[in-house]
């Protein structure tokens, strides 16, 4: 058996302590622990210690170690259950441990998929101009089950949404564009799809703003009548010409009217 004839604070962390012992051959450094290990063994000089109970000093310790590396992972931001035990396996914690630890973290409420979830949407309607599908996405890449991710995302409320997609119509409507409304509309909603937003929400907002200015579809149109009259006047003339030019504005979403109109004033009198 082995004595403990000492115990010192660590210089560079004060809850960390050095145990000294001595085995029969004067005093000498055995191992350091970890505040909690020196508390829930109840370490004092005086007490005999066998070469089994310091593997398991030692172990608690390690145990500790990797614990308290977690409550620092934590303190940056709460993490999923996944995010942890990713953390965890990188850093080679034992498997054995690595139960142990989340058991702890749970019994202390520091770790809840549905609370993260929550206050992950949150953190996205309030900074991104993400929708609640991308949002699901993201939550199940960080192991959140579906019905938790489908639980956080009702936060993007019907209301929540229009605003984020009207803003985001906004903002793109204030750009000059060389495409017809229809396209632009297009453009936009696959944008829209792109980013999460519902269906619903999209048409709604699309609707809402398709009252263009009649000029901008007109610049738009007689930008891109002139770009191809130049290009196809070299080869076609006439009626070829000018049902080449109808086919590719009538396509490209522009209104037939429109197209005739600018067909009749440009090709008619070349």
């Amino acid at each position: 058996m082995k004595k403990i004839t000492r115990i010192t604070t660590q210089k560079r962390n004060k809850h960390r302590y050095n145990i000294f012992i001595d085995d029969g051959s004067g005093e000498k450094y055995g191992f350091g622990v970890d505040e909690e290990v020196l508390i829930q063994y109840g370490l004092r000089k005086g007490l005999e210690v066998s070469e089994s109970m310091i593997e398991k000093l030692l172990q608690a310790d390690t145990l500790q170690k990797s614990y308290a590396q977690v409550i620092g992972y934590l303190g940056y931001r709460m993490r999923s259950e996944k995010e942890i035990i990713d953390y965890l396996v990188k850093k080679e914690v034992d498997s054995e441990h690595i139960k142990i630890i989340m058991e702890k973290l749970t019994v202390r409420k520091l770790i809840d998929d549905q609370e993260f979830a929550n206050s992950f949407a949150r953190t996205r309607i309030q900074t991104t101009t993400k929708g609640p599908g991308l949002v699901k996405q993201e939550l199940q890449a960080k192991g959140i089950a579906a019905s938790i991710a489908d639980e956080a995302i009702k936060l993007y409320d019907y209301g929540v949404q229009y605003k984020k997609v009207a803003k985001i119509a906004e903002k793109r409507s204030k750009k000059s564009s060389r495409h017809s409304i229809k396209k632009q509309q297009q453009q936009l909603q696959a944008t829209l799809m792109r980013n999460g937003f519902t269906q619903d929400v999209i048409q709604e907002v699309i609707t809402n703003t398709q009252e263009e200015s009649a000029d901008s579809e007109r610049d738009a149109l007689y930008y891109q009548g002139e770009r191809l009259l130049r290009k196809h006047s070299k080869k076609l003339s006439g009626y070829d010409l000018k049902n080449k030019l109808k086919e590719t504005l009538y396509r490209q979403g522009f209104r037939i009217d429109a197209i005739n109109e600018f067909l009749d004033k440009n090709i008619n009198n070349m």
